[in-house]
C-alpha cells in the first residue's frame, strides 16, 4: 500500500489571505462596530454562492457600499478576521490511484495509459484525445496491474489525498462509469473532487461523509460500465480525474433548463464535474516534489476565451477564492461583476472583480477575446466558434456560462 503524505504543516498560504480579504470584502459593518460575515449576511453555511438577493438592484447597490466600508479598514480588521476562521492544512498534492507509477518512468506511458478498444495509449490521456480529436476525455485511464485466478483485475484503489467521501455509485447500469467513488479534498483553499471509476466494488463500509486519508483503499478496480461495447479484461483500468465543482446550485439549474431530462446523480452530474488533467499533476508534483502547488498550476492553465459576467453571486466565488485577482477599481466602487478566464475545458481559472464603471456592454455574458491558436488545437468541448463576423460563443459555451452563474 502506498504511503500517505507528509503530515501537513499548519500555516496559512497566501491564499488564505486572499480568500479572508475576499469575505471580509462581502461583509457589512454592524451599528455598534462589529463585521457581520457571510452567516450573518444570510448565506448558507456561509458559503456566498449559495445566497441569492432579494432584489438584484438593491443587492448590488448594497455590495458597493460593503465593499468601500470594510476595504477603508481592513488592516485593522485583519487580525480579528483570522480568528473567525479555522487554520487550513496544506498538504501535499495527490498521491497514484493505483500502484501503476510507470507515468514517472521514461517511456513509460506504454505501460501506464490504457488506450480505446483497437486505440494507441494516447486515446487513455485526458484531453482532446478521442473521436481524432474531436472528443473530450475528462479523466486518463491507468492500466491494470493485477489480475485473479480468472483474468479479472484486482488492483487496489487507493484515495489520492485526504478528504471526504462526496459521493458513490453502485448501480453500473446507471451511468458509462459504471460502479464510481467522488472524493472531496481541501487543497491551498480550493474545493477539489476526484473521481474512480470502473470499480468492482467500493470498500466495504465505504459511506458518505466518511473521512478518508491519501493511500487508504476506496475500492476494487473492475471492468463496470454501461456502455455497449463492455470493458475486455485486457483493457482493464481505473479512470481517475481530478475535478472542479461547476455550481451548488445545478440541481435547480438543471430541472429549470432541462425539465424531464433525468439527472439520477444530483450534484454529481458529469456536466457538473470540469475536469483538470491529473497526468499533468502527478508528473509536475514528481518533478517538483513539495514545492508543487495546486494552485499555481491551476492559475497557470493556457487560456482559451475572456469573458465577462454581470453577475457576483455564485458558487464558484466562494469555493475557488484563490483564484480571484484583485482589482482596486472594484475594490473601491464595489463588485458588479466579474471577467473570467476559461481553460480549453471550460475551467474557470482566473476571476476578476469589476466595478460597474468597468462593465461597457450591456449583456449578461459578454466574450471579450479568443486565444484562436488553442481553440484551434484544443476545441473539442465546442465552447466557442469562428463566424464571419468573428469569434463568439456557442450555444455550448453559453449553456456553461450560464450553469457556472446560476
Amino acid at each position: 500500500m502506498p504511503q500517505g503524505p507528509t503530515p501537513p504543516s499548519l500555516l496559512f498560504s497566501p491564499s488564505h489571505w486572499l480568500w479572508l480579504l475576499f469575505r471580509l470584502s462581502l461583509a457589512r459593518p454592524h451599528p455598534g462596530g462589529a463585521i457581520l460575515t457571510g452567516s450573518r449576511l444570510g448565506f448558507s453555511s456561509g458559503l456566498i454562492g449559495r445566497a441569492r438577493p432579494r432584489a438584484t438592484a438593491v443587492a448590488k447597490s448594497e455590495k458597493g457600499n460593503i465593499n468601500r466600508g470594510v476595504l477603508k479598514v481592513f488592516g485593522c480588521l485583519l487580525p480579528v478576521g483570522l480568528l473567525a476562521f479555522p487554520l487550513e492544512a496544506i498538504s501535499a498534492a495527490f498521491l497514484f490511484p493505483t500502484a501503476n507509477r510507470a507515468l514517472v518512468n521514461p517511456g513509460g506511458e506504454s505501460s501506464f495509459f490504457v488506450g480505446t478498444a483497437g486505440k494507441s495509449w494516447t486515446s487513455g490521456q485526458f484531453g482532446c484525445v478521442r473521436s481524432g480529436g474531436h472528443q473530450m476525455h475528462e479523466g486518463i485511464d491507468i492500466r491494470c496491474q493485477r489480475r485473479d485466478a480468472r483474468g479479472e483485475p484486482n488492483d487496489p484503489v487507493f484515495a489520492s489525498a485526504d478528504g471526504i467521501v462526496a459521493y458513490i455509485n453502485t448501480r453500473p447500469g446507471l451511468s458509462n462509469y459504471g460502479i464510481y467513488v467522488i472524493l472531496r479534498h481541501r487543497i491551498e483553499g480550493l474545493d477539489i473532487h476526484t473521481l474512480y471509476a470502473h470499480l468492482r466494488e467500493p470498500r466495504s463500509g465505504l459511506r458518505t461523509g466518511l473521512s478518508v486519508k491519501a493511500g487508504d483503499p476506496i475500492g476494487v478496480m473492475g471492468l463496470t460500465s454501461n456502455t455497449r461495447q463492455r470493458i475486455s479484461q485486457d483493457r482493464a483500468h481505473v479512470h481517475f480525474e481530478i475535478n472542479l465543482l461547476l455550481n451548488d446550485r445545478f440541481v435547480e439549474w438543471h430541472k429549470k433548463n432541462h425539465p424531464g431530462q433525468r439527472n439520477d446523480h444530483g450534484l454529481w452530474n458529469g456536466h457538473n464535474l470540469l475536469g483538470i488533467d491529473p497526468a499533468a499533476i502527478l508528473k509536475a508534483q514528481a518533478a517538483q516534489g513539495r514545492s508543487f502547488s495546486l494552485l499555481e498550476h491551476l492559475r497557470n492553465q493556457t487560456e482559451l476565451c475572456r469573458i465577462v459576467v454581470r453577475d457576483t453571486q455564485f458558487s464558484w466565488v466562494n469555493r475557488f477564492t484563490p483564484l480571484i485577482r484583485r482589482n482596486p477599481i472594484a475594490d473601491r466602487e464595489g463588485f458588479a461583476g466579474f471577467e473570467i478566464a476559461l481553460n480549453f475545458n471550460g475551467v474557470p481559472f482566473q476571476l476578476i472583480p469589476r466595478a460597474a464603471s468597468e462593465l461597457k456592454g450591456k449583456t449578461g455574458i459578454e466574450l471579450l477575446r479568443v486565444n484562436s491558436a488553442e481553440a484551434q488545437s484544443r476545441g473539442c468541448r465546442r465552447l466557442v466558434q469562428k463566424t464571419k463576423k468573428g469569434w463568439e460563443l456557442t450555444q455550448k459555451g453559453i449553456s456553461l456560462i450560464e450553469s457556472l452563474i446560476y
